[in-house]
């Protein structure tokens, strides 16, 4: 029986701090796909750039309908292999162009060969500009023509684990995918021009039919462009996806690849341009064809950075776009009709979340003759819910309410200010919470509670939600307060930036204080050793001011693991849990569910944990950004992967034939060369790249030195 055990915190020990410092040294890592994605019904090849990637076995992709093989894969070759390379190329061209003189066919196999060795250097560079890119790996991925249309994640695994996730989407319309980049060189001071990708005029400027989704990177100082014909009427959606697949580039400022977007008509006129969709990086623009005609569609970086981890999937379609929807939330199981804002909305309908759906923020989408929409959040909660009365702009004029209660509203005008009323006793606690930036709101809330004499008791502009890992402006505000006395008390919810509309929507939670939390666990992937133990780390995002121990316990697979608990004490944010298995190996990643529970009063709140990875943006922030899913793999340190390719044995007569003309020739290598040599020849015929002749020669070399 497969089990796995979940130790307490205070069993960890030196041994697994420094078996975690091992892990994150060992841990497969990809820092980019491309294309992020296919169309339904289609099969296509996808490069990834990572790094210890060198025992890669395979590739998963969360969700039914995709599947995902390896086809070849490059490590980072030394300078030494290179010269050993560029030697066997050089022999096998001699060799085709004997044959070619003497009117002799070449055989099959020399010219695949010569492809394949050719291929390899091609990929070589001697300083790349960003070395967590600099494995390779090519994988053909096959997406299922009833496959969902959305985003899912995409990892590799190798005989040491499961990499991190990055975003994959499935799509809906015909795709263009650019020629992948090579990986970039560095570019120093001065000369960058040097680093920069040399391509083709022809390459700058591509041909398209729309609808259609194009895969594209963007290398340093480049523009890519699309060129495509339009018909008058046609009221284009042009979206695109960028920040959304890589959320965080640790060595970029702002810390990732901000995407600019422009329409020129065929007199070469600006017609439309976004740099971002409100606040989010991503651009997206809506364009209603004047006239027939061509139109070319640019894309570049905002300061012209580039590299292979620019990667970008812009979509120019007619399908619906919802840009909000009103209200932002509801009560669950009594979800009434929302509006929904948009363009090409005629006849859509809004999928709504299932009547048993978990409470918290979920995504829903729109409907239109079979085509899906972008997808924007919707929060449910358990509270009754009512929607804000004009006009509250003032305490004369003060919307009463009754906590605990959820106003749906609008910061309807510009300077608008909504002011609700309730009323509390001496020493019980209000508390006041705004969502709306993090359910797509442009709203940057201002939130203060006064008193009957309109004192200011608090205020709050900016809270940050830990919970939220791709948002870096929080603009959501928050306050808890005690009532110093009987009576009346104002919240008043305003817009910092004095802007209102009709797509300014927030929910404002004024109750009582609703003691909660949730949990992040970092990685979203964990390798251990057969019968070992690895530690992760447990996050707490605590609410309301709950203070309580929560313990933490597996959940799932009910046959894979032994119960064991492991205390998050009330004075800890995080801490440090061992997962312990008996196992010796598994074979594909588990999907392990952790889940946390904890005491309020008499009430017991358990909560699932969310993976997690912990990213950096531009050197210094660092955020969590959550995972679809949690995935364990236990490996055995001293099963080594077999070499794909073994030279042959061979008899000391046949030895001979290899040995140097003159073995009395100084030595090509010093003793403390030879090894490193073996191991380099080794390793090449090990992925197909030397000749058995070659190979022998060179081995003969070495021995003949030693």
């Amino acid at each position: 029986m497969r089990r796995v055990a979940l130790l307490g915190a205070l069993s960890v020990t030196g041994v697994l701090v420094m078996a975690a410092a091992t892990y994150a040294q060992n841990t497969p890592y990809i820092g980019y796909v491309y294309p992020a994605g296919g169309q339904r019904g289609t099969t296509f090849e996808v490069r990834l750039g990572g790094q210890r990637l060198t025992t890669m076995e395979s590739a998963v992709v969360s969700g039914p309908g995709v599947t995902a093989e390896v086809t070849r894969f490059y490590r980072r070759l030394s300078n030494q292999e290179m010269v050993i390379l560029r030697d066997q190329l050089k022999e096998l061209q001699r060799h085709a162009a004997k044959l070619a003189k003497t009117k002799k066919p070449v055989p099959p196999h020399v010219t695949h060969q010569i492809k394949r060795v050719q291929r390899r250097l091609d990929e070589y560079v001697n300083r790349a500009a960003c070395s967590s890119h600099s494995d390779i790996a090519f994988l053909r991925v096959t997406v299922g023509p009833n496959a969902t249309a959305g985003a899912r994640e995409i990892r590799l695994v190798t005989a040491r684990g499961v990499s991190n996730p990055l975003v994959f989407h499935v799509g809906q319309v015909p795709e263009v995918t650019r020629k992948p980049m090579k990986t970039c060189a560095f570019q120093i001071l001065g000369k960058e021009y040097l680093a920069q990708r040399k391509r083709p005029p022809e390459e700058e400027e591509v041909d398209v039919m729309t609808p259609c989704t194009m895969n594209g990177q963007i290398a340093s100082g480049e523009v890519n462009r699309y060129r495509f014909a339009a018909k008058k009427g046609q009221r284009l959606v042009i979206s695109s996806k960028a920040r959304e697949l890589i959320p965080y580039i640790a060595d970029a400022v702002p810390g990732w690849f901000q995407p600019v977007l422009s329409l020129h008509n065929a007199l070469g006129e600006e017609v439309a341009f976004n740099d971002d969709f409100r606040f989010k990086p991503d651009p997206t623009m809506y364009y209603e064809v004047p006239a027939d005609g061509e139109y070319v569609l640019s894309i570049t970086d905002a300061i012209y950075r580039g590299r292979e981890d620019f990667v970008y999937r812009v979509t120019v379609s007619e399908a619906p776009f919802v840009t909000s929807v009103f209200p932002l939330g509801g009560q669950r199981g009594k979800v009434g009709d929302l509006e929904m804002d948009g363009w090409n909305l005629d006849g859509a309908q809004l999928r709504l979340p299932p009547e048993n759906a978990w409470g918290g923020i979920q995504k829903i989408r729109a409907v239109k003759n079979g085509v899906v929409s972008n997808t924007v959040p919707f929060a449910l909660s358990w509270m009754q819910e009512v929607f804000d009365q004009e006009s509250n702009d003032d305490v004369a004029h003060a919307q009463k309410v009754q906590r605990p209660i959820v106003v749906n509203g609008r910061i309807d005008r510009a300077d608008d200010w909504d002011v609700f009323a309730v009323d509390c006793k001496a020493g019980q606690k209000i508390v006041a919470e705004v969502q709306a930036r993090r359910l797509d709101s442009p709203v940057d809330s201002m939130l203060k509670i006064t008193d009957s004499a309109g004192k200011i008791l608090a205020i709050n502009d900016d809270r940050s939600d830990p919970g939220l890992g791709l948002n870096t402006h929080h603009a959501d505000s928050y306050l808890m307060i005690s009532a110093p006395a009987d009576g009346t008390y104002y919240v008043h919810l305003g817009d910092t930036t004095r802007s209102g509309g009709p797509e300014y929507a927030y929910r404002l939670r004024i109750s009582h204080p609703l003691p909660d939390f949730e949990l992040r666990i970092v990685p979203s992937s964990l390798a251990i050793r057969s019968k070992g133990a690895m530690p992760l780390s447990v996050y707490a995002i605590r609410k309301d001011g709950f203070r309580g121990d929560i313990r933490l316990q597996l959940k799932s697979p009910a046959d894979a693991f032994v119960q064991g608990t492991a205390v998050l004490p009330a004075d800890k944010e995080m801490i440090k849990v061992p997962l312990r298995t008996t196992l010796k190996v598994t074979e594909q990643p588990l999907d392990v569910v952790i889940v946390g529970k904890a005491k309020v009063g008499e009430r017991e709140i358990v909560r699932r944990a969310v993976a997690a990875e912990d990213r950096m943006q531009a050197f210094l922030w660092r955020h969590l950004v959550p995972a679809q899913q949690f995935k364990v793999t236990v490996f055995n340190p001293a099963i080594r992967p077999s070499p794909k390719r073994l030279p042959p044995e061979l008899t000391e007569e046949e030895m001979k034939k290899y040995a140097p003309a003159d073995p009395k020739a100084p030595a090509k290598f010093s003793q403390k060369q030879i090894a490193g040599r073996l191991r380099q020849l080794k390793s090449l015929y090990g992925e197909s790249l030397l000749t058995d002749d070659f190979y022998f020669r060179k081995v003969a070399e070495c021995q003949a030195a030693m």
